[in-house]
C-alpha cells in the first residue's frame, strides 16, 4: 500500500503520540488522577520510577531503578494476584479514603492494602496522595497539612526480594510483624519461591536464609555491633554502611544498611536460586555483584555441610573434617562423601562418665581445645557479664556445655546442642574452645603412658570383681527362680556406659506385642529420606531432627532422628513407642514404625501435610489460613485429645509437653497432639513429686510443676490454657510483654478481660470475621486454666463441657507467676531439661 502525502503526515502524527503516551511521566497518584498502563510514577529526583511491567504470560506493577540496566525489580506489589499480559485497560488507583489499588480492565479490584485513612484525617480539603520517593519507597501520604509529612502506608513495610538501602529486615515481638524478603520463585516469575530472608531471634541476632521458612540454608553468625562474624568480608570492606538496632524496651529488633557516597546505587537481594547477593551500580553504570552466599565457588556456605561436629575448610581435601577428639558417624557414609551424618565423641567426657561428683569437681576432668579462624556454630546461647575466664569457667561447670567462644563486642556465647556449621576460614573468623575430656597441656608420653596403665590395670582389677560378683549373683538367681532374665537385666544395670542402647532396645521391641509398629530397616528409612538431606528437613526440636520421607510404595513420612547428644535418651525412646502405640485418638499423632541400629534411634510417623502449628499461627504470611472456624477446631481437638489421655484411655497419661509447636496439623487442618517423650503414665489421681527432673517449656510449664516439682493432670490444664490463648490471639507467650503496664502475655490477657476488653485479644488478621461471645468464651476457658492454684483450674471434662454450652463460668484470678532467662545464675542443668519450641532457661522465679 503507497500512502500519499496527507496520509503520511496523519500516520507520523499518530504514531509520535502513541510513542509520546507510552513514555508518560507522572509524580504523584491522586484519587482523580490514577496510574494508567504506558504511565511510570518517577521519583522527585528521576532515581526510581513505578509502572507495570509483564513477564511471558502475566502482568505486575514494581519499581526499579530508573536510569540503570539491566533493569532489576526491587519491589513488586501483586506478586500473587497477577494481571492477565492481554488485559490492557488495568490500572492502579488510590480511593478517597486512600486505600491502593490495582484493578483489571473489568474494574474487578486484584490487589489492595487494605488501608483506610479515618474520614476526621481528609477533612478540610487534604487528600490521600501516592508519591515515589528517590529511596525507592513507594507512600501514600495526605497531600496539605500538618500530617503531609506522615506516611498512611509504605512499601518499605512489605518488602519482596530486594533490601534497599535504609529498609528494614527484622521483626517487633510485640506486635508480631515481621520484614522478610522472600525469593522470586524463577528469574522471571515473581510470585513468592521457596527462599526466605530474616533476621534470626537469638541474642545476638544473624541474617539467615532459610529454606521454605524453616531449614536454614545459609547463615551470617551473630552480630557484633559493627559486623556478622560469620561473614570475613565484613571486616575492612563494607561494614560502616550496616547497622543491626536492637531495642529490647520496645522488642524490635531491625537490621539496615545505607551509602554514603551519592554516586553508588546498591541493594540485596536474594535469587530465586536461594543466593543472597549485594549489588552495587556506581555512576548509573550496569549492575555488578560485590558479594554473594552461599558463593558458588565455596560448598562450605551451605548450612551443615559437614554435619554435627564436622567442621568445613574449602581449600581442604576433602572439604569435611570431625572436630579433636571426633570422628565420623559412618566411615563407610563419609568415604561415598555422603557427611550429612556429621561427627560422634569418640571419648565420653569426664563429666558425662561421673555423675555422683560435683559440678565443680565433674568440671576438672575435661577440657577445652582451641580451633582458630572459624565461623562458630549455630545455637549459641549468650550469657552477659562474662569476661573470657569466667566464660571459659561458666561452661566447665556445666556438663551441658560443648564449646565456648568469647567474642569481643559481643562477650561469652556457649553451645548446649550439637555444634554444627562450622567453617574455617582462611583470615578471619573467631577462636572457639571445644571441651573435650582433659589432658593437661605440658605433660610428657611417659606421664601420660603411666597413667593410662594404671587406669587399664585398675579397670581390670575392677572387671574381674564385678565378673565374679555377677556369676555369683547369677548362681543364686538361678538357684533360687530358675530365671536366667533376671540375670541379664542385673548386668544391663550395672554397666550403665556400655554401647548397647541397639541391643537394649531391640530386646525391648522383641519382648513387647506391637500390634501395627512397623520396624524398619535404616537403609530404608536412609533412601526415604534422602540419606536425611537438609532439603527435607522439616524442623528441629528438642531432641534431634525430624524430616520428610517417601517410602518405596509411595507413603510420605516424618522421622524423628534423636541426636546423640539430645536431651533424649533409651528410655524417652521407649517412652514414646509405648505410649502412641496404645493410645488410638484421631487428635493423637499416630506412630507408624521404629528403626534402631547402632547409635541410630528413628521414630517413623505418618506425615502431617499442614506441620505444626506455630509454624502457621505465628507466620504473619500465614496467620490468615488460620480464620476462626479452624482455630476454634484445633482448641476442641486439642481439649478432646487431653481429655482422651487423662480419662478415657486405658493409660492415664500426663503430657508434659504440651505447646504449639507440638500439635500438628493434617490435610484438613486437624490437629493431632505430637512427642510423647516426656509423658508420664499415672494412677488414678495421684500427683507426682518428681524434683530431681523437671522437664517441659517455660512459658508452658505450671507454677507448681516448675517450681516444686509438682506434677499432676492440671499441669497439662495448664499447658492447654497458654495454648488456647496462644491461638485466639495469633501471639506467643513467650515473646510478649507490655512495656507500659509491664504485664507478660497471661497478665496482659486477664487485664484485657478484667476490663472487658477481652476481644482486644483476637488475633487482628481475623477481623471481624468471628463469633464473639464465642471468642469471649475462649479467652475466658484460657484464663480459668492458667490459675496460679492447681485447685482452682478445671479438669479436661470441664473444659471440653464448656467448649461446647454456654454455662455460666466462674470469675479467674490473675495470673501472678512468670519465668525469665536469667543466665548471670549459672545453675546446672542436670536436673531440667526443656525442649526447644521457646528459649529455655536453668532459673525459675516467681513474680
Amino acid at each position: 500500500m503507497v500512502l500519499d502525502a496527507q496520509s503520511f503526515c496523519v500516520f507520523f502524527t499518530l504514531l509520535l503520540l502513541s510513542l509520546i503516551s507510552c513514555a508518560e511521566e507522572i509524580y504523584d497518584i491522586t484519587p482523580s488522577r490514577p496510574l494508567a498502563q504506558g504511565q511510570t510514577l518517577i521519583s522527585a529526583g528521576n532515581v526510581f520510577e513505578l509502572g507495570f511491567f509483564n513477564n511471558s504470560a502475566n502482568k505486575y506493577v514494581g519499581i526499579w531503578h530508573k536510569n540503570i540496566l539491566p533493569r532489576k525489580v526491587v519491589w513488586v506489589a501483586n506478586r500473587e494476584k497477577p494481571i492477565a499480559a492481554t488485559d490492557t485497560s488495568a490500572g492502579l488507583t488510590i480511593s478517597s479514603n486512600g486505600s491502593l489499588e490495582i484493578v483489571d480492565g473489568k474494574q474487578n479490584s486484584v490487589w489492595s492494602t487494605n488501608f483506610s485513612a479515618t474520614a476526621s484525617s481528609l477533612n478540610n480539603g487534604s487528600a490521600a496522595v501516592a508519591v515515589l520517593l528517590d529511596n525507592g519507597n513507594f507512600v501514600v501520604k495526605f497531600n496539605v497539612g500538618v500530617a503531609a509529612d506522615q506516611y498512611l502506608w509504605e512499601s518499605f513495610d512489605y518488602p519482596s526480594d530486594t533490601l534497599q538501602p535504609q529498609m528494614l529486615l527484622g521483626f517487633d515481638s510485640v506486635s508480631g510483624t515481621r520484614n522478610s524478603l522472600t525469593s522470586w520463585k524463577s528469574e522471571n516469575d515473581p510470585s513468592t519461591g521457596m527462599f526466605l530472608v530474616g533476621l534470626s531471634h537469638e541474642e545476638p541476632s544473624q541474617v539467615v536464609v532459610w529454606i521454605n521458612g524453616s531449614t536454614p540454608y545459609w547463615r551470617s553468625g551473630p552480630w557484633d555491633k559493627s559486623k556478622f562474624i560469620g561473614v570475613p568480608e565484613m571486616d575492612d570492606q563494607y561494614r560502616s554502611g550496616f547497622n543491626l538496632e536492637d531495642n529490647k524496651q520496645q522488642g524490635t529488633k531491625y537490621f539496615s544498611f545505607d551509602l554514603f557516597h551519592k554516586t553508588i546505587a546498591a541493594f540485596m537481594d536474594i535469587s530465586s536460586e536461594g543466593v543472597l547477593r549485594l549489588i552495587y551500580s556506581k555512576h548509573g553504570e550496569n549492575w555488578n555483584t560485590f558479594w554473594e552466599a552461599p558463593a558458588a565457588k565455596n560448598p562450605c556456605d551451605n548450612y551443615g555441610a559437614c554435619g554435627p561436629f564436622g567442621v568445613c575448610n574449602a581449600s581442604g581435601s576433602p572439604i569435611c573434617k570431625c572436630l579433636k577428639g571426633f570422628a565420623p558417624k559412618s566411615h563407610e557414609e563419609w568415604s561415598r562423601g555422603n557427611r550429612a551424618g556429621g561427627c560422634v565423641r569418640q571419648t565420653k567426657l569426664f563429666c558425662e562418665s561421673n555423675t555422683s561428683q560435683s559440678v565443680a569437681s565433674r568440671g576438672n576432668g575435661d577440657g577445652f581445645t582451641k580451633m582458630s579462624s572459624v565461623k562458630l556454630p549455630d545455637f549459641h546461647e549468650f550469657i552477659s557479664s562474662l569476661d573470657a575466664e569466667k566464660c571459659k569457667i561458666q561452661c566447665l561447670n556445666n556438663c551441658s556445655c560443648l564449646a565456648y567462644a568469647y567474642v569481643n563486642n559481643i562477650g561469652c556465647l556457649v553451645w548446649p546442642k550439637d555444634l554444627i556449621d562450622i567453617q574455617e576460614f582462611s583470615s578471619g573468623g573467631e577462636d572457639l574452645f571445644i571441651r573435650l575430656r582433659h589432658t593437661k597441656s605440658g605433660e610428657g608420653k611417659r606421664t601420660r603412658l603411666i597413667a593410662s596403665l594404671s587406669a587399664v590395670c585398675f579397670i581390670g582389677v575392677l572387671v574381674a570383681i564385678v565378673f565374679v560378683f555377677c556369676r555369683l549373683q547369677a548362681n543364686r538367681r538361678v538357684t533360687k527362680s530358675g530365671n536366667i532374665k533376671v540375670t541379664r537385666k542385673f548386668v544391663e544395670l550395672t554397666d550403665p556406659n556400655e554401647n548397647s542402647s541397639d541391643s537394649t532396645l531391640q530386646e525391648y521391641i522383641r519382648e513387647h506385642e506391637w500390634s501395627d509398629l512397623f520396624i524398619y530397616r535404616f537403609d530404608s528409612i536412609s533412601i526415604a529420606t534422602n540419606n536425611f538431606s537438609i532439603t527435607n528437613k522439616l524442623g528441629e526440636g528438642g531432641f534431634g531432627p525430624v524430616y520428610k520421607g517417601k517410602l518405596k510404595e509411595g507413603k510420605e513420612i516424618a522421622v524423628k532422628r534423636l541426636s546423640s547428644n539430645s536431651g533424649q535418651g533409651v528410655e524417652e525412646f521407649k517412652n514414646e513407642m509405648l505410649l502412641i502405640s496404645k493410645l488410638q485418638h484421631k487428635n493423637l499423632v499416630r506412630i507408624m514404625g521404629c528403626c534402631v541400629k547402632d547409635d541410630e534411634k528413628l521414630l517413623v510417623y505418618e506425615f502431617m501435610p499442614n506441620g505444626s502449628l506455630d509454624t502457621i499461627l505465628f507466620n504473619p504470611k500465614r496467620q490468615a489460613e488460620l480464620d476462626w472456624a479452624r482455630r476454634f477446631n484445633v482448641i476442641q481437638g486439642v481439649a478432646r485429645g487431653l481429655l482422651y489421655l487423662h480419662h478415657d484411655s486405658r493409660l492415664k497419661v500426663i503430657h508434659r509437653d504440651l505447646k504449639v509447636s507440638n500439635i500438628l496439623l493434617d490435610e484438613n487442618m486437624n490437629p493431632k497432639i505430637s512427642d510423647f517423650g516426656l509423658a508420664r503414665i499415672v494412677q488414678g489421681t495421684q500427683n507426682l513429686e518428681n524434683t530431681q527432673k523437671v522437664v517441659g517449656t517455660l512459658g508452658y510449664m505450671a507454677p507448681e510443676y516448675a517450681m516444686g516439682g509438682i506434677l499432676s493432670e492440671k499441669s497439662d490444664v495448664y499447658s492447654f490454657g497458654v495454648l488456647l490463648l496462644e491461638i485466639v490471639s495469633g501471639t506467643k507467650n513467650t515473646s510478649f510483654y507490655y512495656h507500659e503496664k509491664q504485664l507478660g502475655f497471661l497478665a496482659y490477657s486477664w487485664h484485657l478481660w478484667n476490663e472487658g476488653r477481652g476481644l482486644d485479644l483476637v488475633d487482628e488478621v481475623l477481623g471481624d470475621s468471628y463469633p464473639s461471645s464465642q471468642a469471649m468464651r475462649c479467652v475466658h476457658i484460657g484464663l480459668l486454666c492458667v490459675q496460679d492454684n492447681a485447685t482452682d483450674r478445671p479438669t479436661m471434662p470441664d473444659v471440653v463441657l464448656m467448649l461446647s454450652s454456654e454455662t455460666d463460668l466462674p470469675q479467674p484470678q490473675r495470673p501472678i507467676f512468670t519465668f525469665q532467662k536469667s543466665a548471670s545464675n549459672p545453675q546446672s542443668q542436670k536436673d531440667s531439661i526443656y525442649s526447644a519450641n521457646v528459649d529455655t532457661i536453668t532459673t525459675i522465679e516467681g513474680r
